[in-house]
């Protein structure tokens, strides 16, 4: 026999095996994408869970009376130092404000997740916030009050909270939930992420502040 022969069978398993791994690495990807979730489910009264195209879900439930939106939104321009994936945090509800504020840290106008780069005027960081915020609005006379901003500064503290909006359609935390494993990622160019669920203590505190925030906003229209 042909000393090739072994050879070309070693080669053949060991294609085999790879495959067969390849195989199951897609399949643990796809099941971990697709219940990022729900881990934080029982925080709501019920709730709607749609796969996305990025094969990460989108929620909807109820909270306290209230209907909040998440949305996982990965991120893998090149341009980024790590491939990142963000956590849309939003409470969907008409808003008594005329205009949109939106408060960005660190923008560097590539965000895939935000609108922040098209509105057209650009105001000054007041001395409450992080001098990395930067803040824009389609109505600058029109800003909710000064002081709400300052009532809510500190949810910038946390270094992984990158947005806040205000909007007459409703309110917004963007918080960088994970980046990709710097290691595996320069050697490899591997960018999996949300392997591990969303916790519900990381992201019950964010629907306490957007219910919060909601309150403070409607007690600024009670007092006009």
């Amino acid at each position: 026999m042909s000393p090739l022969v072994p050879l070309g069978l070693a080669l053949a398993a060991l294609g085999l095996w790879l495959a067969l791994r390849l195989i199951r690495e897609t399949r643990a990807r796809t099941a971990a994408r697709a219940a990022f979730f729900d881990a934080v489910k029982p925080l709501f009264d019920g709730g709607e869970t749609q796969l996305q195209p990025t094969g990460f879900p989108r929620m909807t439930g109820r909270r306290g009376g209230l209907s909040f939106d998440l949305q996982a939104i990965p991120d893998t321009l090149t341009f980024r130092k790590l491939p990142a994936l963000w956590v849309l945090v939003s409470l969907p509800e008409p808003m008594p404000l005329g205009a949109t504020l939106d408060l960005m840290a660190r923008p560097s106008g590539n965000e895939p997740f935000t609108r922040f780069a098209s509105l057209p005027q650009s105001l000054p960081t007041p001395p409450h916030l992080p001098r990395e915020i930067a803040i824009r609005t389609d109505d600058a006379a029109r800003v909710p009050l000064a002081r709400l901003i300052a009532d809510h500064a500190d949810l910038f503290r946390d270094p992984r909270v990158k947005e806040l909006v205000l909007s007459p359609r409703g309110l917004r935390i963007v918080i960088l939930a994970e980046e990709a494993d710097r290691g595996r990622y320069l050697i490899f160019r591997e960018a999996e992420m949300g392997r591990s669920p969303l916790s519900p203590s990381r992201l019950e505190p964010l629907l306490d502040r957007l219910a919060t925030l909601r309150q403070d906003v409607l007690a600024l229209k009670d007092q006009a």
